[in-house]
């Protein structure tokens, strides 16, 4: 009996309208559905837990502040994904003004690499820090469509950009991570 009245309560399928009339417990619901979106968005745009889960306290502070702004459900996560983003590049601003990225990270010599197997943790390291090496557009532009998923549509919604504009950051960005990832790995040709 119980579980036919929670089905019928309209909050348990719609948690942003329950959310937006005041029901603390379907924001906590929001928040939960959406949490590894947005800190593993921002931990891949800020290179740092610390700053991601920063990121995401804003994110979501903004969210609660917001939540009679932001349209449907489906849009929720567009709105998500732009004010991750957004919030990740303010940070960054604010801790880091003077070096965008870090230009002297150590390589890894040849010698050794030797073994053509890289374990798990080496392709994250290198992939977390040619993530570094990106302009804050490129790699949003990148985080959003290759790690996140999106399609080129829905990053050139979030960014407030063109898809073509989206397609060439995306295209510099991988061409970049690529050199990159060759230079750390010791395997420049």
């Amino acid at each position: 009996m119980a579980l036919l009245v929670l089905a019928a309560d309209s909050s348990y399928d719609r948690p942003l309208d329950a959310a937006r009339a005041g029901d603390l417990t379907a924001f906590e619901r929001l928040m939960r559905q959406h949490e590894r979106l947005v800190l593993a968005t921002a931990l891949r745009l800020t290179g740092s837990m610390e700053d991601a889960r920063d990121v995401s306290q804003e994110v979501f502070l903004k969210l609660y502040r917001n939540l009679g702004k932001v349209q449907a459900s489906g849009a929720l996560s567009s709105w998500l994904y732009r004010v991750t983003v957004n919030a990740s590049h303010d940070l960054r601003r604010r801790r880091h003004p003077e070096s965008p990225m870090d230009d002297a990270l150590p390589l890894a010599s040849p010698d050794a690499l030797a073994d053509e197997t890289l374990t798990e943790a080496e392709r994250r390291r290198a992939l977390e820090l040619s993530l570094r090496m990106l302009s804050e557009k490129e790699r949003a532009a990148l985080v959003l469509r290759d790690l996140e998923g999106l399609s080129t549509e829905e990053v050139a919604q979030v960014l407030g950009s063109s898809q073509a504009t989206v397609r060439s950051q995306i295209c510099k960005a991988r061409v970049k991570v690529k050199e990159f990832v060759e230079r750390y790995l010791g395997r420049r040709k």
